[in-house]
């Protein structure tokens, strides 16, 4: 993570000091400025300071951003964007700082009192639109101890739940309960805090932070989640059967989202193979169509058998994007 503040401009931008993120990581970027909604563009750069065309300086990178909220209150504002699967840029280490992967947001008026917060996530699905959950933002005031909440959202099992809260107030503020900070940064006129949990269930997440004012103040607040990846589950158990007959009922993998819903949209192709082999007197082998296309979310496997005698065998299931899986035990033979 990176984050600085007292900026202004029409640029406003901020590298991951001292070494980038992962390529494949998912990029979330929080930009606060006293005024209204300008921003044009939201991208990265290297920050080699190289000229380029456009008059800003740094080698394009170029990938793409999404707004997730803008809201705004009291003069205020607070924008955040989210790229996912970043790529085209040197992957730690990086001694150079000249390699060093910067995000800014260009303005179409130059903003005072501006700030910005980055980090970056491994774990987070590469396909943007199964990467971005559910998200909300409110605003609003105060002169004594305050909450702001920025709204329930439903959040998955595994998915990361992003908070990030703003105000012109310099005052101090606790985090939501269960969540930890990620930086919190000031300038002379603004302060800004960003937050994170990890959900271990799927339910919902309700952050709110207490900011504790003694004079009248405005404050932001968003919040989102970022889902892991797809993952596999077996939805037809392999059963114990006799060597080298085909496994029945056909053995059935499904693609699932954080909530354990399943993935009709995913087309690829899931592998599958013996995970533990509990051959008695020789490793059993695996035969039959083992790589097959998931159709509408499942990808069944009609003709599997296993050719040696055992107890206590296990499949395993893979796919590109997707967080494999393991079967329950079985048998093969007369157990």
């Amino acid at each position: 993570m990176s984050g600085s503040f007292g900026l202004s401009g029409m640029h406003i931008g901020k590298g991951f000091l001292p070494t980038n993120p992962h390529r494949g990581d998912a990029i979330v970027a929080t930009f606060f400025w006293i005024g209204a909604d300008t921003i044009t563009t939201v991208t990265d750069h290297l920050c080699d300071e190289a000229p380029q065309p456009s008059g800003y300086p740094g080698t394009p990178v170029g990938n793409t951003y999404t707004r997730v909220d803008y809201v705004t209150t009291g003069g205020v504002s607070m924008a955040t964007y989210v790229a996912t699967n970043v790529q085209n840029f040197p992957d730690p280490p990086n001694p150079d700082p000249s390699t060093l992967l910067c995000v800014h947001a260009i303005f179409a008026q130059p903003v005072t009192d501006a700030g910005i917060l980055i980090s970056a996530w491994s774990g987070v699905n590469v396909v943007s639109a199964q990467a971005l959950g559910a998200h909300s933002s409110a605003s609003g005031s105060g002169s004594t101890t305050t909450v702001a909440d920025a709204g329930a959202i439903p959040v998955g099992s595994g998915a990361l739940t992003y908070g990030v809260t703003m105000s012109n107030g310099l005052f101090g503020r606790d985090p939501p309960p269960g969540f930890a900070n990620i930086s919190t940064q000031s300038d002379a006129s603004i302060v800004g805090e960003g937050d994170y949990a990890v959900q271990t269930s799927a339910g919902t997440v309700d952050p709110r932070w207490t900011w504790y004012f003694n004079s009248p103040s405005s404050w932001l607040a968003t919040a989102f989640t970022l889902n892991p990846p797809l993952h596999l589950g077996f939805t037809v158990q392999p059963s114990t059967t006799l060597p080298l007959l085909p496994i029945q009922p056909a053995v059935q993998v499904t693609v699932l989202d954080a909530f354990g819903n399943r993935n009709t949209s995913y087309t690829g192709q899931v592998t599958i193979a013996i995970g533990h082999n509990g051959g008695l007197l020789a490793p059993g082998t695996l035969s039959g169509t083992k790589t097959v296309t998931v159709v509408n979310g499942v990808a069944t496997f009609s003709d599997l058998s296993i050719d040696e005698p055992g107890t206590g065998y296990t499949l395993v299931v893979s796919g590109p994007t997707l967080t494999g899986a393991e079967s329950t035990p079985f048998n093969i033979g007369a157990f």
